[in-house]
């Protein structure tokens, strides 16, 4: 199925993303279901097409910066797909869709995440400029090696938290989701989900205050290391 498919980019091009906010505001039916999603769910392919062009980005986004530069992002990228295709059945709309994609997406992230630790990490040269923050077009080369080396040192340092850490913190100040919407996504309470955040950031900043890299930011800036740590992995 997923192998007709053309393959995704990180994000779709700058020039397209007018047209698919136009197309994410997809009229509702009377059930509370996305029409689109009612046609993937009655066997319809080409609908499911649809729905893999109109997701992909924010799930490549997402797995990205829940594993890092590693080889095998479009990997997982595909692994949720063909996940969604199997359970979309199970979607019922008494939440939104996002959430629903995002808790099957973080599900088969860290289903990766737990078998990686018995194999080598093969990790990628360069962290994708999608998946850092916009607004770069002005960046020197020296500014933009920097930042490379950045963000390669912050996903290192998530390596040291554990899955349900690290899982809250990028979806909370990576991703920019809500903590009640994260509690829905990990199903989990509030207050669980707002510990987990607190404690993963401390953790993240310790982490962050014993390298180089960012000791030299945090020195030149006069800051706190681990605040840049959504800075250079990119906010929506």
């Amino acid at each position: 199925m997923l192998s007709s498919l053309a393959p995704s980019p990180w994000l779709d091009p700058p020039r397209q993303e007018p047209l698919l906010r136009l197309v994410r505001r997809a009229p509702v039916s009377s059930s509370g279901i996305d029409p689109l999603i009612q046609r993937v769910q009655s066997g319809d392919e080409r609908a499911f097409h649809e729905l893999f062009l109109r997701h992909r980005g924010d799930v490549s986004r997402l797995v990205f910066r829940m594993l890092g530069p590693v080889a095998e992002i479009e990997d997982v990228v595909q692994d949720t797909f063909v996940h969604v295709y199997r359970s979309v059945h199970s979607f019922k709309g008494d939440a939104k869709f996002s959430t629903w994609l995002y808790r099957l997406a973080t599900n088969v992230v860290r289903m990766h995440l737990r078998a990686k630790r018995s194999r080598p990490r093969v990790v990628t040269d360069q962290v994708p400029e999608e998946a850092l923050a916009e607004g770069r077009d002005q960046e020197l080369p020296d500014e933009a090696a920097n930042r490379q080396a950045r963000a390669r040192v912050l996903y290192a340092a998530l390596d040291v938290l554990s899955d349900k850490k690290r899982t809250v913190l990028v979806l909370h100040d990576l991703e920019g989701v809500s903590a009640e919407e994260i509690s829905a996504i990990v199903e989990a309470p509030v207050l669980t989900v707002r510990t987990r955040l607190f404690y993963a950031r401390r953790e993240l900043a310790e982490a962050l205050a014993k390298d180089p890299v960012f000791q030299r930011q945090g020195s030149d800036a006069g800051s706190d290391p681990g605040s840049a740590r959504t800075s250079d992995a990119g906010t929506p």
